[in-house]
């Protein structure tokens, strides 16, 4: 079964932290992180009303890395879209085709939403498995932070995973995976000054399909025979 986990990174109003953890209770999700949070007092609880426990409950860290360490999706938010196919950083799907996708796969996804005034930097979105944009109008794109919580919740909620589906890739499989990418880029001399944005691409890429335990081994076995071959063949 997914596990979700949402993660507010440097929100700066209490309020919206409040009303966000509002919308997690309304559609029962209970694990917060916060990423080095504003300061959170009595108006926070106040606009979580009866989810005041997930609020009390939340873990507030310094970095990212420690709110996703131990995650095996990393998905982010973001109300810019740049347009154009090579701009992959900012290729999302939408929060009812993530839901979808993700409805059957066990491991532990974790939800970013970045700061009300700036949403996530580039570097977060680098980090990031997957990328979600809510549509909206293209005059008035940037929703407030508790409103594009509760609209993906909303979805995630709908889709109600089952439990027994296919197993997801772990964090340290994944890792394998974009190693041996890595290794095959290497081994066919792949143009130096391509490599890093050919390397992101690719993590993107696997983020939106979102594959499967046994995807991710087959494709790693791929990968590391054909880097084996090509170098033997050169020796």
């Amino acid at each position: 079964m997914v596990n979700f986990r949402v993660v507010l990174v440097t929100p700066r109003h209490e309020g919206n932290v409040g009303a966000a953890v509002r919308s997690m209770g309304n559609f029962d999700f209970t694990e917060l992180f916060m990423v080095a949070p504003c300061e959170i007092g009595d108006e926070a609880f106040k606009r979580a009303k009866h989810a005041g426990d997930i609020l009390r409950a939340a873990q507030t860290v310094q970095s990212l890395d420690e709110a996703v360490k131990d995650c095996d999706l990393v998905v982010g938010t973001s109300g810019i879209v740049t347009p154009g196919e090579k701009h992959f950083v900012r290729i999302p799907i939408t929060p009812r085709q993530f839901a979808e996708r993700v409805k059957d796969h066990e491991g532990t996804v974790a939800l970013l939403f970045g700061p009300e005034d700036t949403g996530l930097a580039q570097d977060d979105l680098l980090r990031c498995d997957l990328l979600v944009n809510i549509p909206s109008s293209v005059d008035y794109p940037v929703l407030n932070l508790s409103h594009a919580v509760t609209i993906v919740l909303y979805e995630l909620f709908l889709q109600h995973p089952k439990k027994g589906g296919p197993r997801a890739a772990s964090q340290e499989e994944r890792k394998m995976l974009f190693e041996f990418f890595d290794d095959l880029l290497d081994a066919i001399d792949y143009p130096e000054f391509r490599k890093e944005k050919t390397k992101v691409m690719f993590r993107r890429m696997m983020g939106r399909a979102i594959p499967t335990k046994w995807e991710f081994h087959t494709i790693m076995g791929v990968f590391g025979d054909a880097a084996k071959r090509i170098r033997k063949k050169e020796s």
